[in-house]
């Protein structure tokens, strides 16, 4: 049995077999979104109690009073103190990429006048108080913290509150070194769907935020589904995805590795090569065999590979790239000699990595970059998250004496039109100075 599933163009039913790996099942459950439902109206009425009970209950961890659940500055100053020289040194380097990468998108105010002096234009504010929820248990996610955080900020955020579980109690002390490196105002030990609720609603404890973001588990997703209209999310981050566009170019191993290092996040991850290389092909899945065995997730990978992985063989690289617009990945590797020339064919795709020294890696970690990013196909209408997710735009308007003559006409026979009496006398009112 392979380890891997095998495509190729010329068979039959190449089409149908590509849609069905594609296929995801909803990964909202109906008794999780039931319990999520229970959660969250919980919080909602009973607050900094409710939020003591489910930490309790979920995170084993039982403070005396809610005020504890908060991790202060100096806590996370501490713990980016006491960091390795290297770890430190490399988590600074990163936030500093990712910094100035995202200082070159700042939005600006604008206006314009026409010949009747009207003056129109674009204010831009930045949301005022935003959560950004971090995944904590077993794993910690720095890189998490840095790549929400830091847009956040340049955009303007005037408050950042940040939540994260604590298993027992036991802080992370590099997610807390990332939190002080990167401007996050405050920290609370919380996680969960609970978290979020104490984000939406507030409690005596929790600032209610404006806008929720940042990655979590299946129960976190549920939650900023339930409450989003009453706060804006970031997105409904689906199981991650890499595709690789390959000429056959480029070391074995490399590529072959790309796809283990995808694979390797969870049993959904997907992992995709489209090469118009068959002998190329027949490297990577040896490569893949003989690489896995090294894997310290290698359960995963081998879970991940057979169920969502695939190696495609593809006429050319044309097709290769209507393929690639067809599935909109969230990473796409275009590892080809000239890159920049299927670059102007690609249409749908969260990041783009170009070359043979491009892996998605470092887009995970340190390009710069966010590594925030549309999933399961929503490229095709969604974008990377940036600092234009942290900032509104509001529309001004400034009508003259004379522009007000001329708009009033139209929005007069406009009213009209739709029946709007009071709409119309409101803009005749205006004719008649």
């Amino acid at each position: 049995m392979r380890l891997i599933n095998r495509f190729d163009f010329r068979d039959n039913n190449f089409l149908n077999d590509l849609s069905s790996l594609r296929e995801f099942k909803d990964i909202e459950n109906e008794s999780i979104k039931n319990e999520v439902s229970e959660i969250l109206s919980n919080i909602k009425f009973y607050g900094d109690a409710a939020l003591l009970s489910y930490t309790k209950k979920f995170d084993c961890f039982d403070p005396i009073s809610a005020n504890q659940l908060e991790i202060t500055k100096e806590q996370c100053h501490a713990a980016l103190d006491d960091l390795p020289e290297s770890k430190r040194k490399a988590l600074e380097l990163a936030a500093l990429r990712i910094k100035n990468y995202h200082e070159h998108q700042f939005d600006k105010n604008w206006t314009y006048s026409d010949e009747d002096g009207v003056m129109l234009g674009q204010k831009v504010t930045p949301i005022h108080r935003v959560g950004l929820y971090v995944p904590g248990g077993k794993a910690s996610y720095p890189s998490s913290v840095l790549m929400n955080a830091i847009p956040a900020k340049i955009a303007g955020v005037k408050e950042l509150i940040m939540v994260s579980p604590t298993p027992n109690g036991k802080t992370n002390s590099i997610v807390l070194a990332a939190a002080a490196l990167s401007g996050v105002d405050r920290v609370f030990a919380i996680g969960g769907a609970q978290s979020i609720g104490a984000l939406t609603y507030g409690t005596n404890t929790v600032p209610k935020v404006d806008k929720i973001v940042g990655p979590g588990n299946a129960y976190v997703s549920s939650a900023k589904r339930h409450v989003f209209g009453i706060v804006g999310i970031d997105m409904i981050a689906g199981p991650s995805e890499i595709l690789i566009i390959s000429d056959g170019k480029v070391p074995v191993n490399w590529i072959a590795m790309d796809l283990l290092s995808q694979a390797e996040h969870d049993e959904l991850a997907q992992s995709i090569l489209l090469s118009n290389n068959l002998e190329f092909i027949n490297e990577i899945e040896k490569s893949i065999n003989r690489l896995i065995k090294y894997q310290t997730r290698s359960e995963i990978i081998r879970k991940s590979l057979s169920n969502k992985g695939a190696l495609i063989l593809v006429k050319d690289l044309e097709q290769a790239c209507s393929i690639s617009n067809n599935i909109a990945p969230e990473h796409l590797e275009i590892a080809t000699e000239n890159p920049e020339k299927w670059l102007e064919k690609i249409y749908h795709a969260g990041a783009i990595f170009l070359g043979h020294f491009s892996p998605e890696v470092f887009g995970d970690y340190c390009a710069g970059p966010s590594h925030v990013l549309p999933t399961s196909s929503t490229a095709r209408f969604s974008s990377p998250l940036s600092v234009y997710d942290f900032q509104k735009r509001s529309s001004v308007i400034n009508i003259s004496k004379q522009g007000a003559k001329k708009l009033g006409r139209i929005a007069t026979e406009l009213a009209e039109s739709e029946g709007l009496k009071a709409h119309e006398e409101s803009a005749k009112y205006r004719l008649d100075v």
